[in-house]
């Protein structure tokens, strides 16, 4: 066959397959051009999963009769002109394909009007060569774009379409997606004549707050931490849950970048990183991020669906990312950062006869005795004859809480007693608190065993042999520019050739593992993510192994002075509310969930 053109048609729906892969595909383009047109409301009707209709008005700016023949050709746009433009977007939007794109697959009929007149137009396509026709059309300022029978004419790509129910969860996702990232717009939904979706335009955290409920659900609001960090012009800032919010699959984590929603590697793995130390395994976080910084430092012409970007700097945005969720997760503590009651406070409490009314409790670094009595200041829990494990036996000794004032009462409050010798009970301003005294005390000792090797200085272990190493020369040129930062780590790398190196030393912690790997999997993360925690992550795994062994086992008998200082080491610690295998430590019960149990009031 020899070289021909393609006709417009033919080549509008090659682009269209990287374009419009399914209903979802065009809500979101026509989404992303209403939102670039200053629109404040949008109403978006649907049929048959959008399949056979999709309709989308806005209020935005319109578009100009003598432009109107243009819309619907391929690379013409009102977004950008120049090259200087293409490295600075500032619009969702910028191909100028997706109109032409959409047209060649369907039956698209635009009408617009950019005057407070009552007149506007409408814009079609003819023939193999799509040429526009222009008439004239009433509409209020604001566009009206109709998709009817989308891929009527590419039955091979018909075919693929799923079931209605799964193509309208598509376009629930996008506005989803639309719903976090412009808060500042009304959207109103139907599908097939009935009303689907309907999200008011909101203003301010507080509001906000009321979108991020309409898309996650009111548990997530009760259990999500809002951060904002500013550096320099970049703004990082959004909800993450806690730990114990999380999911089996990453179907809830939005990204947003100048309120476009991405899916990116670095940004990812940074997330993915602040989770590390609390996450159980297997699980997922949820979230909503919103990072805004200068356009020219980000680049979104990468790929046609625009998800993917490229940061001018990716390791420093790697950086803010995981530093920042780092930080936010580590400053979670029972009641969130409360300060412990006061030695005072706990003093006058009426301990009961035989229980040591020492400070121990106000103590840092309690080690727990090998052998503890078991005193009468706590409830027993102990078999019966007949194997009963649930037969409580106590002394008649009980704790007087009248005697302190609810606000001097710390937040995980003060020890009654154990139960089963795994878990300890106590009693605060709101209820019960039930904390698992293992999990507790290990997350204790784990922190403190990081924090005593972040202040020391990091001890390398030089090899009694050097370990020679063979790496693309990629990787060679990577260890001569990173030389200082890969000492810092505790790395002793010499350069032997264009495509080798030789491992001198290593951190002494982790001399005796496998230091080829290492090395590779350091290299690797720079090249990926722009920077590497590997060094960190297997000394936590060390740290984790030694405070897990370290750590009070189950049936150990606690007195009541050492059940108070857990406590309070707990609402002192970071992360103190998972261990360090993402379990939660405690929780909690209220009163008024006490009183449900036992059907009081009713």
């Amino acid at each position: 066959m020899r070289i021909q053109l393609l006709s417009s048609r033919l080549a509008n729906q090659i682009a269209a397959g990287e374009v419009v892969e399914r209903p979802a595909s065009v809500v979101k383009e026509l989404m992303e051009n209403a939102v670039d047109a200053g629109a404040t409301r949008i109403d978006l009707s649907l049929e048959a999963g959008g399949t056979k209709l999709i309709r989308l008005r806005d209020n935005g700016s319109g578009i100009d009769e003598a432009d109107l023949a243009l819309a619907l050709s391929r690379h013409a746009t009102s977004k950008i002109a120049s090259q200087s433009d293409l490295e600075g977007i500032r619009s969702l939007g910028f191909r100028g394909e997706a109109l032409a794109s959409i047209a060649s697959v369907s039956k698209l009929t635009l009408t617009s009007n950019a005057t407070d007149e009552k007149a506007g137009f409408k814009v079609q396509v003819v023939g193999e060569a799509m040429r526009s026709e222009v008439a004239p059309a009433p509409h209020a300022r604001g566009t009206t774009v109709e998709v009817k029978d989308l891929f009527f004419n590419t039955p091979a790509r018909r075919k693929f379409l799923r079931t209605e129910k799964t193509e309208l969860s598509r376009i629930d996702e996008i506005i989803r997606k639309m719903t976090l990232s412009h808060p500042n717009i009304t959207l109103m939904v139907t599908h097939n004549g009935k009303p689907y979706r309907q999200v008011q335009a909101v203003s301010g955290q507080v509001d906000q707050q009321q979108r991020i409920k309409t898309v996650f659900g009111q548990s997530f609001v009760d259990q999500a931490l809002y951060f904002e960090e500013k550096l320099g012009e970049v703004t990082f800032k959004g909800w993450i849950s806690l730990p114990t919010f999380s999911r089996s699959q990453a179907d809830q984590q939005y990204f947003f970048v100048n309120g476009r929603s991405i899916r990116d590697k670095v940004c990812s793995h940074a997330v993915r990183q602040g989770y590390q130390d609390v996450l159980y395994h297997g699980r997922h976080p949820v979230y909503a991020i919103f990072l805004d910084l200068d356009p020219t430092q980000v680049d979104v012409n990468v790929h046609p669906t625009k998800h993917e970007v490229r940061f001018r700097d990716s390791r420093s945005i790697h950086d803010l990312i995981y530093r920042t969720i780092h930080r936010v997760l580590a400053s979670v503590r029972p009641e969130g950062n409360a300060v412990p009651a006061s030695t005072d406070a706990a003093a006058s409490m009426n301990w009961p006869e035989g229980a040591e009314q020492e400070q121990g409790y106000t103590q840092r670094n309690i080690a727990f005795p090998r052998s503890s009595g078991m005193g009468s200041g706590y409830f027993k829990l102990s078999s019966s004859s007949n194997g009963n494990p649930g037969n409580w036996t106590h002394s008649t000794a009980s704790i007087d809480f009248g005697s302190v004032e609810a606000e001097d009462i710390p937040p995980l409050g003060y020890a009654l007693g154990q139960l089963h010798g795994v878990y300890i009970l106590a009693q605060n301003a709101q209820g019960l608190v039930a904390v698992d005294m293992h999990a507790a005390h290990e997350r204790i000792t784990y922190e403190r065993l990081k924090n005593a090797m972040d202040h020391d200085e990091l001890k390398v272990q030089p090899l009694l042999v050097p370990v020679s190493l063979a790496l693309s020369a990629q990787e060679v040129d990577l260890v001569m520019a990173l030389g200082p930062e890969l000492t810092q780590l505790g790395l002793q790398l010499e350069v032997a050739s264009e495509e080798s190196i030789v491992i001198r030393g290593v951190p002494a912690m982790l001399g005796r593992g496998n230091p080829e790997g290492l090395v590779r999997d350091v290299l690797s993360d720079f090249l990926e993510y722009g920077s590497s925690q590997r060094m960190t992550e297997q000394r936590d795994e060390l740290l984790s192994t030694m405070a897990c062994h370290g750590s009070v086992r189950a049936n150990r008998k606690l007195s009541i002075p050492e059940m108070n200082a857990l406590l309070r080491d707990m609402e002192e610690t970071e992360r103190s509310g998972q261990c360090n295998h993402g379990r939660p430590t405690w929780f909690q019960l209220t009163l008024a969930e006490l009183d449900g149990l036992f059907m009081r009031g009713q």
